[in-house]
């Protein structure tokens, strides 16, 4: 399997990792592993910093990947194989239809940015 192929699985199985999150038969190992990755990827402090060229990026080109492939092989076979049909009946039924949940986000940005072109012409 070619890198473009590993990635595209890992993408994949990032809304099977959030159902194995909350699902009560994973283990607690698993679901920490799961949370160090999220708090990892949303926190502003990084191992290595972004704008150090190269390096900077690298870290999280590699480090979120890991653990997540680590955290998909802490969850039992079973568990992850159910998660996994959660996530194609998701992607099946209700994923096209979800579109909306992006209006309050599109609606925040707006206002940001009429706000900043109120105060650049006022």
């Amino acid at each position: 399997m070619n890198l473009k192929e590993r990635c595209k699985k890992i993408k994949q199985d990032i809304p099977t990792v959030c159902f194995a999150l909350k699902h009560p038969k994973t283990p607690w190992y698993a679901k920490g592993l799961l949370a160090v990755a999220v708090a990892y990827a949303l926190s502003p402090i990084d191992l290595v910093p972004d704008f150090i060229p190269v390096l900077g990026y690298l870290d999280d080109v590699l480090l979120l990947p890991a653990l997540i492939l680590l955290a998909v092989r802490l969850i039992p076979h079973d568990v992850y194989q159910e998660c996994k049909e959660q996530t194609r009946a998701l992607q099946n039924g209700k994923m096209q239809k979800m579109w909306y949940y992006a209006i309050p986000v599109v609606a925040i940005w707006v206002a940001i940015l009429g706000l900043v072109l109120w105060k650049i012409l006022k």
